[in-house]
C-alpha cells in the first residue's frame, strides 16, 4: 500500500512511520494531553497504538493518520478517519473522525485545519451519510472543535465507553455528527 499523504496549508496528514514512536510516546506521557483519555501511557502502549492504526489503514485505507507541520516536518499528533466504533454501542458502524495533538501544538488552529481536511476527504472518498466524533463531556476543547467544524450533538448516539466501569468519570461519551453535504456526491466506495 502506498503511503497516504494529504496536505493542507500548514499541515501534512500521512501514514505512520517507525520514527513517529518517540514523539507519540512523549504525547502519551503528557498528563494534560491524556487527561480525558484514561491517563498517561508508556512507550510500548504508544507503539502498539501506532501498530493498530497501521493495521486499520491496511484494512480500511484510512486511519487516524500522523500529523506533522509542513514548515519543519515536526510530528504534532494525529487526525483522521476510521470505520467502526465500539461493539455494542450506537457508534459501532459509524465513520469516526478523531484527533489528538501534542500540547505545544494546541491553540494554533491545527486541529481544526486537519479535521476540516479529513471531513472533506471522508465525504469525497466514502459513501457514509455522516461522520461522527465522540468525547467525554468534560473535554470541552474537543467537543468545542466538533461544533466549530459544523458537527451537531447527537444525544441519541451517546454511549457509555466499554473500557471504563460504571461511575468512572470517563465512561459517558457525547457524540457529535455532521451529515454529508448536499454537494458532496457519494464516491461509490466505503
Amino acid at each position: 500500500m502506498a503511503e497516504f499523504r494529504l496536505e493542507t496549508e500548514r499541515l501534512i496528514l500521512r501514514s505512520w512511520r517507525d520514527e513517529d514512536i518517540d514523539a507519540f510516546a512523549a504525547m502519551g506521557q503528557d498528563a494534560e494531553v491524556m487527561a480525558h483519555l484514561g491517563g498517561v501511557v508508556d512507550r510500548d502502549h504508544a507503539a502498539a497504538d501506532i501498530a493498530r492504526q497501521q493495521a486499520v489503514e491496511r484494512e480500511q485505507g484510512r486511519c487516524f493518520w500522523a500529523l506533522e507541520r509542513r514548515a519543519d516536518q515536526r510530528f504534532i499528533g494525529f487526525c483522521g478517519l476510521r470505520h467502526g466504533g465500539h461493539p455494542g454501542t450506537p457508534v459501532a458502524s459509524e465513520l469516526e473522525i478523531g484527533w489528538r495533538l501534542a500540547r505545544h501544538a494546541w491553540g494554533q488552529g491545527y486541529a481544526r485545519e486537519a479535521a476540516a481536511a479529513c471531513l472533506a476527504d471522508g465525504f469525497a472518498t466514502t459513501d457514509y451519510p455522516r461522520i461522527t466524533a465522540w468525547t467525554v463531556p468534560a473535554n470541552t476543547a474537543s467537543w468545542g472543535l466538533m461544533i466549530r467544524i459544523g458537527m451537531r450533538r447527537r444525544p441519541d448516539l451517546d454511549f457509555d465507553h466499554p473500557r471504563f466501569a460504571d461511575g468512572h468519570p470517563l465512561r459517558r461519551h457525547w457524540v457529535h455528527a455532521i451529515d454529508r453535504p448536499a454537494d458532496a456526491a457519494p464516491s461509490g466506495v466505503q
